[in-house]
């Protein structure tokens, strides 16, 4: 118990120092000790008292005296809670795996732009460039955010750049139009068909398809509404709902010919398929980012099921059996969202206006549909040549 200048008791976690100014100090759940200066006792014990109450309250004002791992935690429970789950473990993982090794301890205020060009020099000779630049993402929303918030006046990463260049557009794996029809006539033999064909015609995210129930389906009108997504958690070893990744991944989709006949085929089928016990009474809630409500995945509703085990088909079972067809077909292996970029790729080809794939995609800009999912291919480019001399010989 700390006393003041005369010898008398000022209570637990004060006491006066020789300037005058009373100190206030406790000690956080983490077991950080935080201390902190007054000109006059009435001040000390009222930070002291609003400090102890938001620890019996659970409640936790960030300060400029945390540390990174404090600040860290504080904005990912507090302020990118409502991103997509995805996202939200994305930014964990590597700052759990890159920045807290090197800053993790040190207080918020005090980091400079050498602490953060030093986790990307430990990455460079063991991470890809695409994971960098995630570390990269990941620290600068985080940092951007304490400015934001006036808990430290400079962004710590102003002219910090990383080196390691991000894998080249021209290195993400899409079909050619000789490839898509080999893979499809190999994988018409597979149970997974349906599925492959399906991405083909639609453009859908991997956990968009797992997700995909039927009552997100409307026959009459041949539309696909995209509400949630399902992806199975092998760490928990349980299956989570979701909803899609961002705002613009809402939408609806119309749907061709050949996925009205795929849906409508699983639809009319659905009372013989096998069903585990598991998917009939299993129930996942989600939240609606649209409505701010809670709502509910239906495991036995779900369009796409295991013919074996009446389960949903895990995320990385699929990009397993594509690498089998893959081999048997003779063509690069590739995963499920190669099979995205090569609906995307195929869209354009066929004179779809960039806007309205973007649309299609749910991507949230345009750019990100140009930059990452449109491709240009022999194929494409040799038409185009031909449609550019046939319009350029009527001129002579």
């Amino acid at each position: 118990m700390g006393k003041n200048l005369k010898g008398k008791e000022l209570g637990p976690g004060i006491s006066q120092r020789k300037d005058g100014r009373f100190s206030a100090r406790y000690v956080q759940p983490s077991g950080r000790r935080i201390e902190k200066y007054f000109n006059s006792l009435p001040e000390a014990r009222n930070w002291l008292d609003d400090q102890k109450y938001e620890i019996r309250h659970e409640t936790f004002s960030p300060t400029a005296e945390m540390t990174v791992d404090e600040w860290f935690q504080f904005w990912s429970d507090n302020i990118i809670c409502d991103l997509a789950p995805n996202t939200r473990r994305n930014y964990r993982d590597r700052y759990q795996r890159n920045v807290q090794p090197v800053m993790g301890k040190i207080l918020l205020t005090e980091v400079k732009p050498f602490h953060c060009k030093a986790v990307f020099n430990r990455m460079y000779a063991s991470y890809a460039g695409s994971t960098i630049r995630q570390t990269y993402i990941a620290m600068g929303t985080m940092f951007r955010s304490a400015v934001m918030n006036d808990l430290i006046r400079k962004h710590p990463m102003d002219g910090v750049l990383y080196t390691k260049p991000v894998r080249a557009k021209s290195d993400i794996r899409f079909l050619t139009v000789d490839e898509q029809k080999r893979f499809l006539e190999m994988s018409r033999r597979s149970h997974n068909y349906d599925q492959y064909a399906l991405l083909l015609e639609t453009g859908l995210r991997t956990g968009e398809l797992i997700g995909l129930t039927f009552d997100a389906i409307d026959f009459e009108r041949r539309t696909l509404t995209v509400n949630k997504t399902l992806e199975y958690r092998y760490g928990q070893g349980q299956w989570r709902a979701g909803p899609p990744k961002t705002a613009s991944s809402y939408r609806t989709i119309p749907l061709t010919s050949k996925a009205y006949e795929i849906l409508k085929k699983r639809y009319d089928e659905r009372a013989f398929r096998k069903e585990s016990k598991e998917l009939s009474s299993t129930k996942l809630e989600y939240m609606d980012r649209v409505t701010g409500q809670k709502k509910t995945l239906v495991m036995s509703d779900l369009v796409f099921i295991n013919y074996r085990t009446g389960e949903p088909v895990k995320n990385s079972s699929y990009d397993t059996h594509l690498y089998k067809l893959c081999d048997e077909a003779g063509i690069e292996r590739f995963c499920m969202h190669a099979l995205r970029h090569t609906y995307a790729t195929r869209a354009i080809e066929s004179g779809m206006p960039p806007k309205v794939l973007q649309s299609l995609l749910g991507n949230a800009s345009l750019q990100t549909t140009m930059d990452r999912y449109v491709h240009n291919t022999e194929d494409s480019l040799l038409a185009a040549v031909h449609r550019f001399e046939n319009h350029n010989s009527k001129m002579v």
